[in-house]
């Protein structure tokens, strides 16, 4: 496991919480002559923290008098970011702060103009000198320095993968209401489920990423790259998709987009639901069922491996009004009653060190929140979401979503499908 995850991570669980809408909006404020206008571009939907960002601007906007901030939705998560960031920089047009999931990160470096937050501090904000160091712990800053070394931005969000289950459901068809343990498990659960309700079983998230596809694979002792190379499509590999593919086929469990699947757990058409903890407060807010997260499954004698989800925030202006007016914003966004809400509103852990215990922070609401155990309980296995080198990120990416849906489509096998997909991968990384 990367040493470095594991240092950040043993610190985050102190923090006693592990939790990843708006369409293009942002604040109703008014825009002003005598305000900076800048694009905040983030990739939250009103089912996954949305309604937060849209709370934090507009917030930000009533109380400033020199920075009005637009929130700008993405769909397709972080590569549908970085994709449509690419289309406005190609007619000279880009935003000014944005989000950047982790396994984008020497992608972005390399491919985008950025400016470092300290850089504009130290030019323009002598007050703010020592903000980073004072507010973050080493180690987590070091979560957004790139294989350079380069601070690219600043953390902003943490998420492991959780099991969601009705219990509900479970009583009903004869279940240990406390979900299952292995993946094994889940699948004759996901099985008996179907026999004996008619409902799914059970609906893995499927984004425009393969951070929960990591989780199975890596899970079954897989491993996605190693040494440079694309190693996903081991005998491990194939087995643990193959085992996802026959649930799909059998319709024991659902292949179908991301909000549909979240939704039809929360509408109790679904007995168990794998996604983010990041969803926690969406989920919790909408099911009129007993809910409850349990740990990520495993599978029998493997050891769990899960990648950290999330991002950090990047400025992206180019002039310098705009620089220092997405530093404004970001700072306001790093306070601890912002870190609060964004967690509260989300399930995301704050990078901050102090929120935690702080009263005005997270404190009293730590001691409520039952459903945040199961991820800070498996914080010792997570690992690094994988970045594939050199520039061959987005395409990568794409790669594998592909095979996904081909595979889970019933139009090729788990085997044909990641060997294609590996080989593929391999071609590109050969040419970096």
């Amino acid at each position: 496991m990367n040493k470095k995850l594991v240092k950040i991570l043993s610190l985050v669980s102190v923090l006693s919480l592990f939790t990843v809408g708006c369409n293009n909006g942002g604040s109703s404020a008014q825009s002003s002559d005598k305000k900076v206008k800048i694009e905040y571009w983030h990739v939250n939907a009103e089912t996954q923290g949305g309604k937060s960002v849209d709370k934090l601007v507009e917030e930000f906007n009533k109380q400033s008098d020199t920075v009005e901030v637009v929130a700008k939705y993405n769909p397709d998560m972080y590569k549908g970011l970085l994709q449509n960031f690419q289309a406005e920089a190609a007619t000279g047009s880009t935003p000014d702060l944005i989000q950047v999931g982790w396994s984008f990160l020497d992608y972005f470096s390399n491919n985008f103009a950025y400016t470092k937050s300290q850089d504009i501090i130290d030019k323009y904000f002598p007050e703010d000198k020592t903000f980073l160091e004072d507010n973050f712990l080493p180690n987590i800053l070091d979560l957004a320095k790139n294989s350079e070394g380069s601070q690219v931005g600043i953390p902003y969000s943490l998420s492991t993968p959780v099991l969601y289950i009705n219990k509900d459901i479970l009583k009903e068809c004869g279940l240990d209401e406390n979900g299952p343990r292995t993946w094994e498990q889940v699948q004759k659960f996901a099985k008996t489920i179907k026999e004996k309700s008619k409902k799914y079983g059970v609906y893995i998230q499927e984004p425009a990423d393969n951070w929960a596809t990591q989780a199975l694979l890596e899970s079954n002792g897989a491993r996605m790259i190693a040494d440079g190379k694309a190693t996903f499509a081991s005998e491990k590999g194939i087995e643990a998709y193959e085992a996802y593919a026959d649930m799909v086929k059998n319709e024991e469990a659902l292949h179908i987009s991301w909000d549909e699947g979240v939704q039809s757990f929360i509408n109790g058409e679904v007995g168990m639901l794998y996604t983010t903890i990041a969803r926690r407060a969406s989920i919790q807010e909408g099911a009129s069922f007993d809910v409850a997260a349990v740990n990520s499954p495993v599978w029998e004698g493997e050891d769990v491996r899960l990648p950290a989800g999330g991002c950090f925030l990047a400025i992206t202006a180019q002039d310098e009004e705009k620089q220092k007016a997405a530093w404004e914003f970001q700072k306001y966004l790093y306070n601890v009653e912002s870190m609060a809400e964004w967690t509260i509103g989300t399930g995301y852990v704050p990078p901050r060190k102090d929120v935690a215990e702080a009263k005005n922070g997270l404190k009293d609401f730590l001691k409520e929140n039952e459903m945040m155990k199961a991820a800070t309980s498996q914080i010792e296995g997570v690992v690094s979401w994988t970045s594939f080198p050199g520039d061959a990120g987005l395409e990568a990416e794409q790669i594998l979503l592909d095979t996904r849906d081909q595979i889970l489509g019933g139009k090729i096998s788990a085997k044909d499908g990641l060997t294609d997909a590996q080989n593929k991968i391999n071609k590109l990384l050969e040419k970096q």
